[in-house]
């Protein structure tokens, strides 16, 4: 009896002891695997998102816009700050520009970037910013490009235009930098040195105020605003 007992206790303890080390194993083995799987899953959409387009060049910029412009067509979007949404209108007859501003938006560009220069009474610019991810998404798109200057209706500066910027102001080409803009807020006698130079190639249709307001914070002596203005671009239609 003892004996049959004993061989029972011994049968039941390594029983136990197996199921314990295949648990174990597969704890080891199946869970950090799906993690891992998951893991990589989410960086291949990442990746993948990014390649669905190619780097802009200077080579391609015409071609790439035009074509992009043909299938996304929208010319509203809507600029939020933390001081307020601002309402624009794209123009159709400054294409690329066009189709240049809609592609940086749905490519979330944009997000995360400042109002990084304010002038009362003349402009708020915007569309840089001195975060690392700023040059990381301006190196994914291709930041070495310029959009060829559009002189659309022949349009002058009014309040509430939105224009390309540029780099220098000596640019006998009149080419934009891709990833910046402003909203022209100056009386007529400060257009002199606008019209004719730089591509106008939307409007504002609401949010003036939020503008006028954007452009009156304290700033430095570089017209940088002291408090961080961030936007966020959403299309509309």
């Amino acid at each position: 009896m003892r004996k049959n007992l004993l061989l029972l206790l011994i049968f039941i303890s390594v029983l136990s002891c197996e199921d314990t080390k295949k648990r174990s194993t597969k704890e080891k083995l199946i869970t950090p695997t799906s993690e891992g799987k998951i893991e990589t899953k989410v960086k291949k959409d990442t990746i993948s998102k990014i390649k669905l387009f190619p780097k802009i060049t200077q080579e391609n910029v015409i071609s790439f816009l035009t074509e992009y412009g043909k299938n996304n067509p929208e010319t509203k979007a809507i600029i939020k700050t933390q001081f307020g949404n601002i309402e624009i209108k794209l123009f159709k007859d400054t294409p690329l520009h066009r189709a240049n501003f809609i592609y940086l938006a749905k490519q979330e560009y944009y997000n995360e970037t400042f109002f990084h220069r304010v002038v009362p009474n003349f402009i708020i610019q915007a569309g840089s910013s001195d975060l690392v991810s700023t040059s990381k998404k301006r190196n994914n798109i291709g930041e070495n490009y310029r959009l060829p200057y559009e002189k659309g209706n022949g349009r002058l500066h009014t309040k509430g235009t939105l224009s390309g910027a540029k780099y220098y102001r000596k640019n006998p080409d009149n080419m934009s930098v891709p990833f910046e803009f402003f909203i022209f807020l100056g009386p007529k006698s400060s257009t002199a040195h606008l019209n004719g130079k730089y591509t106008i190639f939307g409007k504002v249709t609401k949010g003036m105020d939020v503008v006028e307001k954007i452009s009156n914070l304290p700033a430095d002596k570089g017209e940088w605003p002291l408090e961080n203005v961030y936007l966020k671009v959403e299309v509309i239609e």
